[in-house]
């Protein structure tokens, strides 16, 4: 199956010179994936609502602002030939929802996520929920802010945060979006001289004021195919994952960008890596990540690396023009799921601490030894006989 097969050309768009009150009024109405920008009818880029709501663009700054070179994970360019599982690494890679597909070099339309998943709907029955979801999920207490909220959404790089009670128990979820459609409002219902104060007290709003609940979950055992068809009905991105899909108990979370990457393993040997805002590569390559990620695996006999993603993500600090990146490796294997993190100025510089700090807790996962340790621990035997 290719693009062609399942793209469309019905999609939002707008210009360089629209004002940013109108987009972020077009995501509070519409929720769309994302919005084309065009300049002369010449595309320009996609617009997420995650990237509006990161942004400090005023209301009557230009679309124009968003759409720069050098942003982190701009929406790759897919060819209305390309096949499905290539699109889907290049959605993941590139962190987009949304992206737009090209026919002879001329926009022709957009894919998104939702339509590659719709689209392999029944072949989604031989995998579970624990193959794909996420476990250790960032959580957030009823009574923190809003402005808490936003910072854990973008130090994790994630659009939903399940939210706890003083006992621990699940009673909320609070999305990027919901944020989104909290801000707009009250800024619709403020002047511009009381917007300073008014988005102080913004950030101080409990997130029990906007939470989602009660909370829709799934558990463990189910199919990925009745996830995604229980986020298709309701129009989420994720799920809460719980023991019995009625509990409290929050284990993980699962999304649409889980099940999307199980989409991108294959039969081949080598090891199957993700990478989030490649665009952010410097003075490393996509190849040296893999070997490097590859030789830590190896080094363990009693772990099987299932998958690895890595994430960059840029900070505002430079050092001689070298941005601060933040980067995590995080590990599916058969003994369960391993992450590391690290900084660093340039890309190269935060995968390898994170790397180091991934392997120290390699070690800390039961029944995981070096090969070279259980060669010492072997030598060491055979010395006592």
């Amino acid at each position: 199956m290719n693009i062609a097969d399942i793209a469309t050309q019905e999609y939002i768009e707008v210009g360089v010179g629209e004002r940013m009150g109108k987009v972020r009024s077009m995501f509070e109405n519409g929720n769309p994936k994302g919005i084309i920008v065009t300049n002369d009818g010449e595309y320009e880029g996609v617009i997420s609502e995650r990237e509006v709501l990161q942004s400090h663009v005023e209301d009557d700054a230009k679309v124009a602002a968003l759409i720069k070179p050098s942003r982190n994970s701009p929406a790759p360019k897919i060819d209305r030939d390309e096949d499905v599982r290539e699109t889907a690494r290049m959605l993941i890679e590139s962190n987009a929802k949304v992206a737009p597909v090209f026919e002879h070099g001329d926009l022709w339309g957009v894919i998104s996520d939702d339509a590659i998943l719709e689209a392999v709907l029944e072949n989604l029955d031989t995998l579970t929920v624990e193959d794909v979801y996420s476990s250790d999920p960032v959580t957030l207490n009823e009574d923190d802010g809003i402005g808490r909220a936003i910072n854990q959404l973008r130090e994790h790089g994630i659009s939903r945060l399940p939210v706890l009670d003083d006992s621990g128990v699940l009673t909320g979820v609070v999305t990027t979006h919901d944020i989104a459609d909290f801000v707009i409002r009250q800024e619709y219902s403020t002047t511009t001289g009381d917007r300073v104060g008014d988005s102080q007290r913004m950030l101080d709003v409990p997130v029990y004021d906007i939470m989602n609940s009660p909370v829709e979950t799934t558990t463990l055992d189910a199919t990925a195919r009745e996830a995604i068809e229980q986020m298709l009905e309701l129009d989420y991105a994720g799920l809460m994952v719980t023991p019995d899909g009625n509990d409290r108990e929050v284990l993980g979370v699962v999304t649409k960008t889980d099940v999307l990457r199980a989409l991108t393993l294959t039969e081949e040997e080598r090891m199957d890596v993700q990478i989030t805002n490649i665009s952010m590569l410097d003075t490393i390559t996509r190849e040296a990540i893999v070997e490097d990620i590859q030789e830590v695996a190896d080094k363990y006999a009693e772990m099987q690396v299932l998958h690895a993603h890595v994430r960059f993500k840029e900070h505002k600090e430079k050092l001689r023009g070298t941005p601060l990146i933040h980067c995590q490796v995080r590990l599916r294997t058969n003994k369960g799921q391993v992450a590391g993190t690290g900084e660093g100025y340039g890309a190269e510089n935060a995968f390898r601490v994170a790397l180091e700090k991934l392997e120290r807790n390699v070690l800390e996962l039961k029944g995981i030894t070096s090969d070279e340790e259980y060669r010492g621990q072997l030598l060491r035997k055979l010395n006592e006989l």
